[in-house]
């Protein structure tokens, strides 16, 4: 019987600034959590990733590499972010060459299930609920959708 090559991450190499909280079971490893942080269960979050202060990570998040997430920032239950865009036709297999980053603002809060592509969010930016962020967000404002688009200012 053949016996599977078993890799157990937990929480290990990671870079953590002051009053910083996390709940078990999460895989958080090689990254940088920044002071008074928290950090849900079930998360994950990759080697070189970095995370501002009073940032919140809630349960379910995904946090792949190349991502930098700014201070004071929400990121929802079941987050996911992506840095691969298929853009030699299907997944890198590996090659992360093809990978591209994510930079989040300040005071950013991203609703759950949000789907996060490799873009850059500027600061002040509300993501809603189940959006799917494709492209760069460079004004501050609330948006939502598949695309997600930037909503008119409530009156």
């Amino acid at each position: 019987m053949n016996q599977p090559d078993v890799h157990q991450i937990g929480v290990r190499d990671v870079e953590f600034g002051a009053r910083v909280r996390i709940v078990e079971p999460c895989n958080l490893y090689g990254c940088r959590i920044g002071d008074d942080c928290f950090v849900g269960p079930f998360t994950e979050i990759q080697k070189g990733v970095s995370i501002g202060a009073r940032t919140r990570v809630q349960s379910h998040a995904f946090i792949c590499e190349l991502v930098t997430v700014g201070d004071d920032c929400f990121v929802g239950h079941g987050v996911m972010f992506i840095n691969d865009t298929f853009s030699s036709g299907g997944p890198s297999g590996g090659r992360k060459e093809l990978w591209r980053e994510t930079v989040i603002g300040n005071r950013v809060s991203i609703g759950s299930n949000a789907t996060i592509m490799p873009v850059r969010i500027a600061d002040d930016v509300v993501i809603g609920a189940g959006a799917v962020v494709t492209a760069d967000i460079t004004a501050a404002g609330t948006y939502a959708g598949n695309p997600a688009r930037r909503l008119p200012p409530r009156k």
